[in-house]
């Protein structure tokens, strides 16, 4: 896991910035409804996403458990809400109190007894009819995109990586249980993620979680075929994410 305290003063620059932030939000508020006067944002890092979630007559509320991300967040939600430090499985939210929970980048962080205990406790915070809107799929959509690199990836994530935390039906599955409903759907582009075949062989050798337990003659596989691509300095399409979201009855 990333030290998000020292991420926090390079993040947004790395991910996408502000493009992403923008598409991103789009998204969110495509599922939250108009009349929501409360929002929590869990795991809301920098802030980047969850300014762009206030609206007249509604306040939002970034929860992150990073010190270094909190400083950044409050300046940008001064006169829209605020930013406090907290875990998704305890929010400092009243039962039955807020019209919408969001989770944007953070289920396919963490395992799925977090998965389950997050969703729980968006569950109880909700408001009757309130929505839980969550990215879905995070890290497979990252090789949905049709490309030679995608190509590669895709066929060794599904051979080596362990089912996901974050996959829609698992993620269905547990907002059922915990009495929400899936009432819709939503996808952006990722704007600034898309990356070179030299870059996504490094990203294999060193930072994904599924290749560092594999043998390593497959990873060096997987590491060769990327190297053999054309345009090894070329970044390839910009990913598709995806946003579910889940409506509490009553």
């Amino acid at each position: 896991m990333l030290d998000y305290d020292l991420e926090a003063a390079h993040y947004d620059q790395t991910r996408g910035g502000v493009a992403r932030a923008r598409a991103a939000a789009g998204a969110v508020l495509e599922l939250v409804p108009g009349d929501c006067t409360s929002l929590v944002d869990v795991a809301c890092g920098t802030g980047i996403v969850t300014e762009l979630l206030a609206a007249p007559g509604r306040t939002v509320l970034g929860v992150d458990m990073s010190a270094g991300m909190l400083a950044r967040a409050r300046p940008r939600l001064a006169g829209r809400g605020t930013a406090v430090r907290g875990d998704a499985t305890r929010l400092p939210v009243a039962t039955r109190s807020v019209g919408a929970v969001t989770f944007m980048w953070l289920l396919h962080l963490v395992d799925e007894t977090v998965v389950a205990a997050a969703i729980a406790e968006a569950a109880r915070v909700l408001r009757p009819g309130g929505v839980m809107v969550t990215t879905v799929d995070k890290n497979s959509a990252q090789f949905e995109t049709s490309s030679d690199v995608g190509d590669i990836l895709r066929a060794a994530q599904q051979e080596l990586a362990p089912p996901a935390s974050d996959g829609m039906e698992r993620v269905r599955d547990v907002a059922t249980a915990a009495g929400l409903e899936l009432a819709g759907a939503a996808d952006y582009i990722g704007h600034g993620q898309g990356r070179s075949p030299r870059e996504w062989a490094r990203r294999v050798r060193e930072e994904i979680a599924w290749t560092r337990h594999a043998d390593p003659r497959r990873v060096a596989e997987i590491c060769g075929a990327l190297e053999a691509l054309p345009e090894q300095d070329v970044r390839r399409a910009d990913p598709e994410y995806k946003l579910a979201a889940f409506r509490l009855g009553g």
